[in-house]
């Protein structure tokens, strides 16, 4: 592949290496199975596939899209038990889709990436893990996914309680929370999953809010044995189905483009809550302030009775400390607890998460520096600056109406045009023009204006100072067209100098 010189005898040597084995490393692995390429290997830092998936496994952890949906275009299952899945009917499907596909022994578990580089004069990476491994490829695949660092708060004494102290997607299920007083710290996604799952067994449980989310109806029913049964036998009635629920999705990215469509709905959402919520004070608390869609729209039959529930608190002052056995929020109250849940989210600013992750491109690149005031990118794709580097679910290609398995199977299509434009051109290396990611991003911004996500709330789909370096604001439909074959225009094609010196071996 390289100059020997370059490489340590000990050093592994890869056409392709991919660093995450969820929904978007596999699916990366699949196509490239697909295409004959067994040259890669997927670096995974846990001893099993699945990712989100295999971490979150508190009770009643369930996805919000549809199980049709939330699965591959190319790997339908028949069988799915109802219409959202839980985290086992998930997980299963992840580790099955793994080994019919054969991607398990391309796998290296429990293989931490702890940085990269790229080569300019040999172009190539050079891939480092936590055991020391360093592995040497052409094409580097980062799909380790936004969701995949805890968020724990800086709360004051948090390190001194004596009792149970837990982050949703760490659950210790080995805990029993009967009979416990147990605060829950955050009311998103998470939140409103277990929260309802837990009251029933706990003595009480305080739910700490600092914003409240618009939660809405969730249209949730299971699939009877017959309509699997059809789906097994005429997968085109299963295709149909799938595509019934794409379209219906997409239906509801127009509220978010029109913000005053989106009030006329929010009147329903708030006519939901005071239907549910027997309190008329408590309703209101539960209230968001904002407009529907600004934050993550969470789907659940089962937060808002839970307030009726004797035994369950709304706390909406903030905290002011934990001590041993309590906490204690600002207006003075302290409240005993035996248990602490952080329902706190996902660190998703790559600034943050990757500090300690260092990534060099070409001269003068380091990403933690190039994305100082935000991370920008090609399609969420490529970054100018970093050749033969490509991100799954980058800057800019989340949703807050579809499924990301839509978006992740685009950017794996975009990632294999893009290597076949560099054989075709006879290149070792290409780097989108610095030009085009600026005008890209500058359109995208463009187009966040006059939105939902940029009504004034703040979430975490913004960095600090309000860029929203999160959404694709679009149809899902646009970023499938747009990625259906790459603008060659849009990159420069390089040969490497010890390729130039006839130092450099091809890539097969």
């Amino acid at each position: 592949m390289t100059s020997q010189a370059k490489i340590p005898e000990n050093t592994t040597v890869r056409d392709v290496v991919i660093a995450g084995a969820g929904f978007g490393g596999l699916c990366m692995g699949i196509k490239l199975l697909e295409q004959g390429n067994r040259d890669f290997v997927i670096l995974e830092k846990a001893s099993e596939v699945g990712g989100t998936w295999r971490d979150n496994q508190y009770p009643g952890a369930e996805c919000d899209v549809q199980s049709h949906m939330y699965s591959y275009s190319f790997e339908g299952k028949a069988d799915w038990s109802k219409r959202y899945g839980d985290w086992r009917e998930i997980q299963q499907y992840i580790v099955d889709t793994t080994d019919k596909y054969g991607v398990r022994p391309y796998i290296r578990f429990n293989s931490e990436v702890t940085g990269a580089h790229f080569d300019q004069d040999t172009a190539t990476w050079t891939v480092d893990t936590a055991d020391g491994e360093r592995l040497v490829c052409r094409h580097f695949v980062l799909a380790s996914g936004p969701l995949h660092v805890p968020q724990i708060p800086n709360i004051k004494g948090l390190e001194t309680f004596k009792g149970k102290v837990m982050h949703s997607a760490q659950w210790d299920k080995d805990y029993d929370l009967k009979g416990k007083k147990v605060v829950s710290i955050g009311t998103g996604g998470s939140a409103i999953q277990y929260c309802p799952e837990i009251a029933p067994d706990v003595e009480q449980l305080y739910v700490f809010q600092r914003t409240p989310a618009w939660v809405i109806p969730r249209d949730e029913r299971k699939y009877p044995e017959l309509e699997k049964k059809l789906y097994a036998r005429i997968p085109a009635l299963r295709k149909l189905h799938r595509a019934r629920c794409y379209w219906t999705n997409e239906s509801r990215v127009w509220p978010i483009f029109n913000p005053t469509l989106a009030k006329t709905l929010q009147n329903l959402a708030k006519a939901f809550i005071r239907i549910q919520v027997k309190d008329k004070t408590l309703a209101k608390k539960l209230t968001p302030d904002y407009t529907i869609g600004c934050k993550r729209v969470l789907i659940s039959n089962k937060w808002y009775p839970m307030f009726n529930r004797d035994n369950v608190e709304l706390v909406t002052d903030g905290i002011q400390e934990v001590r041993e056995h309590s906490i204690v929020t600002r207006d003075g109250v302290e409240r005993p607890a035996d248990c602490i849940i952080l329902g706190t989210g996902f660190v998703v600013d790559p600034r943050i998460y990757m500090k300690d992750f260092p990534l060099t491109g070409l001269p003068g690149h380091e990403l933690s520096k190039d994305w100082k005031d935000g991370a920008e990118a090609y399609f969420g794709t490529t970054v100018s600056g970093y050749p033969n580097l490509y991100q799954l679910v980058g800057p800019n290609t989340a949703l807050g109406h579809n499924s990301i398995i839509f978006m992740i199977e685009c950017q794996v299509h975009y990632i294999l045009e893009c290597m076949k434009a560099l054989k075709k051109h006879n290149a070792d290396y290409f780097d989108v023009r610095p030009e085009v990611q600026r005008e890209f991003n500058e359109e995208i911004q463009a187009n966040l204006k006059g939105t939902v996500w940029s009504s004034g709330c703040q979430s975490w789909y913004q960095q600090n100072g309000g860029k929203n370096f999160t959404i694709w604001p679009y149809s899902t439909w646009k970023f499938w067209l747009r990625t259906r074959r790459i603008d060659e225009n849009a990159y420069e094609f390089i040969k490497a100098k010890a390729a130039r010196k006839g130092k450099l071996k091809s890539v097969a």
